[in-house]
């Protein structure tokens, strides 16, 4: 168990010290504020549209972001491979890579919160959604990575991500015009958002189902693709 602790923060140490030498990664940290600051003083917004909306756009843009660069870092310098045929299990492995992911995203988040003036309502099932997309968003920024071949790539490929999943609830009114963008009702992003806003059980039940579903197989196609490179490589 030590071990295995030692492995993990030996992991996260040295991410944490690439991390504040690349600058371009670090400034992702700005846009989730910007948008809290832009949407929180004197606009009115209810706290049931500016948390989960922050909380999507904080995840897809820290979070996510920032771990497909990790892994994606690692393929571009050759060392990904070597972590995979170290002593330390997949489990280590990725749980080192995410802790500096999960802590950046939590932090902005909290910061961002100060921008809120109004009223904060947190509804019971929200806390549940938290976990699930913290794992969701963190599991698809290491699938970016892994899909990544360098860290250029990788900022590329995660712009889809912020679009669709970190403002995708935005364009909600687009919904009524264009039949087609009703699709967005079926993403983790809106169903967590519907924590927020339904009041019915069954609505509730519905949206974790949904979210811990698009978890499940993210977490599913990253392990297969994770397993696929250390054979490969």
């Amino acid at each position: 168990m030590i071990t295995s602790i030692q492995r993990i923060y030996a992991i996260f140490t040295k991410d944490f010290k690439d991390l504040t030498k690349n600058l371009y990664v670090s400034t992702t940290f700005l846009l989730p504020l910007f948008y809290a600051f832009m949407l929180g003083r004197g606009s009115g917004m209810d706290s049931a549209y500016f948390l989960p909306l922050m909380v999507n756009m904080t995840f897809a843009t820290v979070g996510t972001y920032i771990q497909s660069a990790i892994i994606a870092e690692e393929k571009e310098n050759g060392t990904l491979r070597g972590l995979m045929l170290s002593p330390a299990t997949t489990l280590e492995i990725l749980t080192g890579k995410s802790v500096l992911s999960v802590l950046c995203s939590v932090v902005v988040f909290v910061v961002s919160l100060e921008f809120f003036d109004g009223p904060m309502t947190i509804p019971s099932a929200a806390w549940i959604g938290f976990i699930i997309m913290t794992i969701f968003y963190i599991t698809l920024g290491t699938l970016v990575g892994l899909l990544s071949k360098s860290l250029m790539e990788s900022s590329i490929f995660i712009l889809p991500v912020i679009f669709i999943l970190g403002m995708g609830t935005m364009f909600r009114d687009l919904m009524d015009e264009y039949a087609w963008f009703k699709v967005v009702e079926w993403m983790p992003n809106y169903q967590f958002e519907q924590l927020f806003q339904a009041s019915d059980t069954s609505t509730i039940v519905a949206a974790i189902g949904w979210m811990i579903g698009w978890t499940a197989l993210v977490v599913v196609v990253t392990l297969w693709l994770y397993q696929k490179r250390s054979f490969d490589e």
